[in-house]
């Protein structure tokens, strides 16, 4: 895969105010994420801002797996999933209820939407054998994803952070800025800092580089920039994985023999894997085998 070089994200520091951070803007891989025709602005925006925080947390907390931001709701917007990998890699999705129209705003107290915010990472094992999986839950305490992610740092960590998220017009950016637990008696530079901070509004953040917006911020201070990284639309989507999908199904579930072609479409990238009605067979004959054997054990 081709990384596209106008989607970034900058890791940086301000050394002479104890304070970390991570800038990202995005475009390029947003394309395949919002494209889906039943998103309505409101959904595309926040699956953005998503997006966007789902690069940042993995890079803030140096995944070497993945880590991925998911909501859930009864309302209209079922669910809102973004994912980051260690490979620099994003991809998301947004399922909207069959009998409902997607929401045109969206405040994330008052949509249907639950109370928690599920962040979880999925981190490679000794050996890289199987993946370890730690997932933590935010109290979503106001309308925007910005300021669930706030609180989830002030609970979690116990340290300062500021996130200001935007997306729109086919774009998203994002921008944090964290204490660091060394420098908990230095309120003065945390106070400068969000000062600084809290000069930036969304559309600014949206329309303009990170270099820009940190040059913008931080020119009178000492900006360190640790890590420039490229950001892509990938993936991980497969044929064999489409295969144990089919047959985790088993016959109780619809995975019966057919005459007919069986299709499966990633929900993420639109890849289609198709099964012929003899590979159907062999994937039937192995779950009802699988399910033999479990009921064998006791």
């Amino acid at each position: 895969m081709t990384l596209a070089s106008s989607d970034q994200l900058t890791r940086f520091m301000l050394p002479e105010l104890g304070i970390r951070g991570v800038a990202i803007h995005l475009q390029d891989s947003l394309s395949k994420i919002q494209s889906r025709p039943e998103y309505s602005e409101a959904v595309s925006q926040l699956l953005g801002e998503a997006v966007a925080a789902a690069s940042i947390l993995s890079s803030h907390v140096k995944v070497d797996g993945r880590l991925s931001l998911q909501l859930k709701s009864n309302g209209a917007l079922r669910t809102l999933f973004a994912e980051s990998t260690a490979n620099h890699t994003v991809r998301g999705i947004a399922q909207i209820a069959e009998d409902m129209a997607a929401p045109e705003v969206i405040d994330l107290t008052a949509n249907g939407l639950d109370q928690y915010l599920a962040i979880t990472i999925e981190n490679r094992g000794v050996g890289n054998r199987e993946m370890q999986r730690y997932q933590g839950l935010v109290e979503v305490n106001g309308p925007t994803l910005a300021g669930a992610l706030e609180n989830y740092f002030v609970q979690s960590e116990q340290l300062p952070t500021r996130f200001l998220l935007a997306a729109g017009n086919g774009q998203a950016a994002g921008l944090m800025l964290q204490k660091l637990p060394e420098t908990a008696q230095d309120q003065d530079g945390w106070d400068r800092a969000t000062a600084l901070f809290d000069t930036l509004g969304e559309a600014e953040l949206l329309e303009t580089a990170s270099a820009d917006v940190l040059h913008r911020l931080f020119h009178e201070e000492t900006l360190d920039i640790l890590e420039t990284q490229e950001i892509g639309f990938a993936c991980s989507c497969s044929r064999e994985r489409a295969r144990d999908m089919l047959a985790s199904l088993g016959p109780e579930e619809g995975v019966e023999p057919t005459e007919d072609d069986t299709n499966v479409k990633c929900e993420f990238c639109g890849e289609e894997y198709v099964f012929t009605a003899s590979e159907m067979a062999e994937i039937h004959s192995e779950a009802e085998s699988e399910q033999a054997g479990s009921s064998t054990l006791h």
